[in-house]
């Protein structure tokens, strides 16, 4: 009898896949029944977590070891799924980094990472895999964004305004987009549970003692991305206290927001 979950017979290539919403993400299309094309730089974490949803799910799943943040890594990518003629449904934008501290004490070399990554590999996935989803008629995207998207965050001041860039990006396409029979989704998680997350608590002995109601479960920030994404909500922000904080920034005059964003971030260090 033909499996009568929404994904069947189509394919989710998910990058940063191998931990945090990306993993959590992988979950929740493969529960649904969507074979699987699994990115990140990490072949045997990708290896580990394709096992474990094939024997749970009874899906395709392919690892696609990659380091997006490396030119031509994408255009690799998409010539492999072409190789194998692989056509991609939905096309999930995980990957990212995050690098929390004072502009000024970060290298050169670590903004440019953060660019290099969160903004040119992302662009480059996009580039690479949206125009044969217009030429089918049919795909859809995911891009992870940021709370940090929609106001200015000193102390992670190339971060947020590399996630400020994906939800531009992602809030253009929309409209280019309309009537082609793609769509795309900006994911705007707050601080979320994950490795990512403990990482820039490892330099912040502050980031470490945030109250447990800020921090978002990451499999319920993955549920709504999921969901959002299969509806074709173009913006979408996880949790109660997320969406009024954003309500709240553009409600606020910007001079105000960056004083009290500031002074917030002033306190993190």
């Amino acid at each position: 009898m033909r499996n009568s979950r929404i994904g069947t017979g189509e394919t989710a290539l998910i990058t940063g896949a191998s931990s945090g919403i990306g993993e959590a993400l992988a979950g929740c299309f493969a529960r649904n029944g969507f074979d699987l094309v699994l990115v990140a730089r990490s072949a045997d974490k990708l290896a580990a977590l394709a096992g474990k949803l094939v024997a749970k799910h009874k899906i395709k799943v392919r690892v696609q070891p990659a380091d997006l943040s490396k030119p031509g890594s994408a255009k690799k990518i998409a010539a492999a799924m072409n190789r194998r003629k692989q056509s991609i449904d939905i096309l999930v934008n995980n990957a990212g980094v995050l690098e929390h501290g004072r502009f000024a004490a970060m290298t050169p070399e670590r903004h440019q990472q953060l660019i290099d990554l969160n903004v040119s590999g992302l662009t480059a996935m996009l580039a690479n895999f949206v125009p044969p989803m217009v030429a089918r008629g049919h795909g859809r995207i995911l891009n992870v964004a940021s709370i940090a998207a929609f106001q200015p965050i000193p102390t992670l001041a190339t971060y947020a305004a590399t996630k400020a860039y994906v939800l531009s990006l992602t809030e253009s396409l929309s409209e280019e987009l309309k009537g082609s029979g793609v769509s795309i989704t900006a994911l705007c998680p707050g601080i979320t549970a994950t490795n990512m997350l403990s990482t820039a608590a490892g330099t912040s002995g502050k980031l470490a003692k945030l109250p447990a109601f800020l921090i978002g479960d990451v499999d319920k920030v993955a549920k709504e991305g999921y969901d959002a994404c299969i509806n074709g909500e173009v913006i979408k922000v996880p949790g109660a206290i997320n969406q009024a904080a954003i309500l709240a920034g553009r409600a606020t005059p910007k001079w105000l927001l960056r004083k009290f964003s500031g002074a917030l971030g002033r306190q993190s260090i």
